[in-house]
């Protein structure tokens, strides 16, 4: 509602990236560079039996690459069964990238998605930013993610990496954690969680009840494999055509944040609705100005100029600055007298954010609480 930046109230999409025709999705136009793939001929071996979304994913994520395309998928758990297959996730008790094996069930297993391989026996071990152990999905991710990201979205090499590590973060590591069985909090519950995808897929297995036969767990097996890739795809696409183009233009306005104010404790965004939170603190660490930035200013729908706080990264509601005190809960005229500004609209009664007619009015109030915390 207050433009805070959460991919809940994102904009549409103005221009599609170059190649991709304007009517058709993220996930159509990645769909169909995928089934324009010939053929490979190779086989991706898994386990036979009760499925879940972690190979039902990996399988998927591998057969987007040209030398997996169009892969056959072999279920089973005999060894000599799945020994000819060109490659085998989430079973064999094997990890060895060199041989295409990649199970995360063997005993002393701890792989994170960008820990050095090997080293950590122990979330206390796991070197790199993620601590949650890896499932097949996430080892075939830590592999061959990056490739997938280039065939699928066809970004820059830097774009690739920001993508990687924000999709793992948005969608991969919640179904390392659930395969795991990797808490997502510590303490009792407030409530159960079924609707996420790795309990979709489960709900795909036949019931204790129903009559099944290796037959009909594969067709189900394919359809969960199919429904992982259409998440998959959702969670790219919106970072493709909504995450990234707001990280660029958060960037920009980080560069410029002189030209609104030369204190460069103000940014100007041209958009409301744009998630931009998250990237000011990374892009902030990046350019090396770490919680510089107070104030945002952007024109909401009906053309009132907003005035955000920035929160502390981390938390909800702690501002690193918040609009001066005596100007809490006032209002119109009221508020403009208090303020010494001309129409000025409101502030909130937490401080957070505020609202005037004109940029110059909101840049005047993002300035004055600036410079009256200041003095």
């Amino acid at each position: 509602l207050f433009g805070t930046g959460s991919r809940s109230n994102l904009p549409p999409c103005r221009q599609p990236p170059i190649g991709r025709p304007p009517a058709m999705s993220f996930a159509e136009h990645a769909a169909a560079k995928t089934a324009a793939l010939p053929a490979s001929g190779k086989t991706i071996g898994t386990h036979s039996g009760g499925f879940q979304a972690d190979e039902a994913l990996g399988c998927w994520m591998l057969r987007q690459l040209p030398e997996y395309a169009k892969a056959k998928i072999v279920r089973s758990r005999d060894l000599a069964v799945l020994e000819p297959c060109d490659i085998v996730i989430d079973v064999g008790d094997v990890y060895d990238p060199a041989k295409l094996r990649f199970d995360h069930h063997q005993r002393g297993f701890f792989e994170t998605v960008d820990g050095q391989p090997g080293v950590a026996k122990s979330v206390e071990e796991a070197t790199g930013r993620w601590k949650t152990k890896l499932s097949a999905s996430g080892l075939v991710y830590k592999h061959y993610g990056r490739r997938i990201i280039a065939e699928l979205a066809g970004t820059s090499p830097a774009d690739i990496e920001v993508l990687w590590a924000e999709l793992y973060n948005e969608f991969m590591e919640g179904i390392d954690g659930i395969d795991n069985g990797v808490e997502m909090s510590q303490g009792p519950r407030s409530y159960k969680e079924s609707s996420d995808l790795s309990s979709r897929v489960g709900r795909m297995n036949p019931r204790w009840n129903e009559t099944s036969d290796d037959a009909d767990r594969d067709a189900r097996f394919a359809k969960a494999s199919d429904i992982c890739g259409l998440d998959f795809l959702g969670a790219l696409g919106e970072l493709v055509d909504s995450w990234l183009p707001a990280r660029g233009l958060v960037r920009k306005a980080l560069e410029s944040r002189s030209e609104v104010h030369p204190s460069g404790t103000v940014l100007r965004f041209e958009t409301s609705g744009m998630p931009w939170m998250e990237h000011l603190y990374s892009l902030e660490r990046e350019l090396g100005i770490p919680e510089l930035v107070k104030f945002v200013l952007f024109a909401d729908s009906a053309g009132m100029w907003r005035v955000q706080a920035v929160t502390v990264e981390g938390t909800d509601y702690q501002n690193r600055l918040g609009l001066l005190e005596p100007w809490r809960g006032l209002r119109n005229e009221e508020l403009s007298k208090k303020a010494g500004i001309p129409d000025c609209c409101f502030v909130h009664n937490a401080g957070f954010i505020g609202g005037h007619k004109n940029f110059e009015g909101a840049l005047a109030m993002a300035v004055a609480s600036v410079e009256g915390t200041t003095a």
